[in-house]
């Protein structure tokens, strides 16, 4: 079986080898990000689509700062699924968790940008065979916190979809 090596994934067994997710990881401001290459049974996936997955990672941090500006848009829309996870996860909170999770004393200082500050890239799903929805990037506001994600998504050139999804 033919084989590639991927900087972000290591030895990739090359179509036809099935469908599955590879699991990979990414540093990005120091923290580790995860990783999944998602292949099903139509995808041909070759050395150069491979290769091209590793290019796309290089910019991954401008992808995460549109996907960051498309969430504070939408955290000023009313009833946005940005703006139903800020109110969801910033009412009732613990002593302590307004300092813990968004670095500020009381909860009513979590403005919008306190709580874009406080969103962390987690997880990137990558799905060459859908140039549509090529990246699919999971913000969490941290594990400990809530196992709830902002979804946004971008496609193969790196722009990012009009619409953030609460998973």
């Amino acid at each position: 079986m033919e084989t590639a090596t991927s900087q972000h994934f290591g030895e990739i067994a090359l179509a036809p080898a099935g469908s599955r997710a590879v699991a990979g990881s990414f540093t990005l401001d120091g923290a580790a990000v995860e990783l999944d290459l998602n292949i099903t049974d139509q995808d041909r996936l070759d050395e150069a689509s491979l290769h091209k997955v590793d290019y796309r990672l290089r910019f991954l941090h401008e992808l995460v700062e549109s996907a960051r500006e498309l969430i504070g848009q939408e955290l000023d829309e009313q009833d946005s699924a940005a703006d139903q996870y800020r109110r969801f996860h910033c009412q009732n909170l613990r002593a302590g968790e307004a300092a813990e999770v968004f670095g500020v004393e009381h909860p009513e200082d979590i403005s919008k940008d306190v709580f874009l500050r406080a969103l962390r890239l987690a997880h990137v799903g990558i799905f060459p065979g859908q140039p549509e929805r090529y990246f699919v990037l999971d913000f969490t506001l941290g594990r400990g916190f809530t196992d709830e994600v902002l979804v946004a998504a971008a496609d193969a050139d790196g722009l990012v979809d009009d619409e953030v999804l609460w998973e």
